[in-house]
């Protein structure tokens, strides 16, 4: 049977040969650090009462685990709660231990940028004009054949205006051949607001009057007269009325293809998602007592696990006359049962201070507040 190696109650911290990785290793408050967990873990463990099958390395091990699961669990956080501002930054950059004040707002504006070519307000695809000829007697015009073929290489058009369509009714609100007995227009330009808007004519009158008149306009150019309108499905052009004379007519697009890539940016070495966001491990020397005290703990029930794996494996030590059972499997247990708890109650704790939740409790507190100014008694004014 192998020989079990005890704690001997004193542990030397040796940077770059104590712990697997070295991680921490250069920070001078973890190597003072280590030494005091080992001890610490140890006497809770039951030293110098009972033997503890642990080394030093052993206890400087799980201590190093232990910083290093804090510090990716704290990252994490922070990956979640800043990667919609930090997405489309450099790579290189170390964002640990920064604060990052930013929204998605530049997201945002990359998507309503292709909602502006839709309509029309602005986005970053050209929209261009084309022109067809329209023929005597003929109403329907196929225009990926007559311009897209010609045009655009045979790439698909999507039209976004067609320049065939009578004014609005409001460009001719006092116009005094759509309606009559009205006699507005003369005493507008009298009182010299001929220039302006129509609601600007301070003449008082009810609302509904001007949406009456304008109804009225629409439906005298759609029963009285040919309205000028079209229909379009597909590119395929219906105009009317049946048109009486050659003309050209106008009308703007875009290609489909220049949106869709448009619309798509990619950027090279940038952030672009959860796996290249550039967090690295926090530095002992600057993690708080709150941290530092959850890695205490999560040290000792990484090495309780690492105990109870060694005593499981040497379920029986032999005594004279009979055997000792040790607790391998329920320290394995126990220590599971203490991780999970102690990265719930991280994770809890994070979660409470994410963006999100810390705007949900100030806009809790400024109604509570406007309650309780409701309830304050209002001062009488005395002049």
């Amino acid at each position: 049977m192998a020989t079990s190696r005890i704690w001997k109650g004193t542990a030397t911290f040796s940077s770059g040969s104590s712990t697997p990785f070295g991680t921490h290793d250069s920070d001078l408050q973890f190597q003072t650090d280590a030494p005091k967990v080992a001890s610490w873990c140890a006497k809770r463990l039951g030293y110098p009462i009972v033997d503890v099958e642990l080394e030093s390395g052993s206890f400087f091990a799980v201590f190093e685990e232990a910083v290093s699961e804090y510090s990716a669990q704290v990252n994490q956080f922070n990956i979640r709660n800043n990667l919609g501002a930090l997405e489309g930054q450099p790579t290189g950059s170390n964002y640990t231990g920064q604060s990052v004040q930013g929204s998605e707002i530049n997201n945002v504006i990359t998507i309503a940028e292709s909602y502006g070519t839709l309509g029309q307000v602005g986005g970053n695809v050209d929209i261009k004009k084309g022109s067809i000829t329209v023929n005597t007697g003929s109403q329907e015009y196929d225009l990926k054949t007559l311009w897209a073929d010609v045009s655009e290489s045979g790439e698909d058009l999507a039209v976004t205006r067609v320049f065939h369509e009578a004014s609005p009714a409001i460009q001719r609100f006092f116009d005094p051949y759509s309606v009559s007995g009205q006699g507005t227009l003369n005493l507008v330009d009298e009182f010299g607001f001929g220039s302006f808007s129509p609601a600007a004519q301070f003449i008082l009158m009810p609302i509904y009057e001007d949406m009456l008149r304008i109804q009225q306009i629409e439906f005298n150019d759609q029963f009285r007269k040919s309205a000028f309108t079209f229909h379009l499905v597909n590119n395929k052009l219906q105009i009317f009325p049946k048109p009486t004379q050659e003309d050209t007519l106008w009308f703007e697009y875009y290609v489909k293809k220049d949106f869709r890539e448009g619309s798509t940016v990619i950027l090279p070495n940038v952030v672009s998602d959860y796996s290249n966001v550039g967090y690295s491990f926090n530095e002992y020397s600057k993690i708080n007592d709150v941290g530092r005290q959850w890695i205490r703990k999560y040290t000792l029930a990484l090495a309780k696990e690492l105990l109870g794996a060694i005593r499981e494996k040497y379920s029986s030590v032999p005594i004279p006359g009979s055997e000792v059972s040790l607790d391998g499997a329920a320290l394995r247990a126990e220590a599971q049962t203490e991780k999970d708890s102690l990265i719930e109650q991280l994770r809890e704790n994070l979660n409470e201070v994410s963006r999100k939740q810390r705007m949900e409790n100030e806009a809790a507190m400024v109604e509570q507040q406007e309650q309780i100014i409701r309830r304050a008694p209002l001062a009488i004014y005395v002049g």
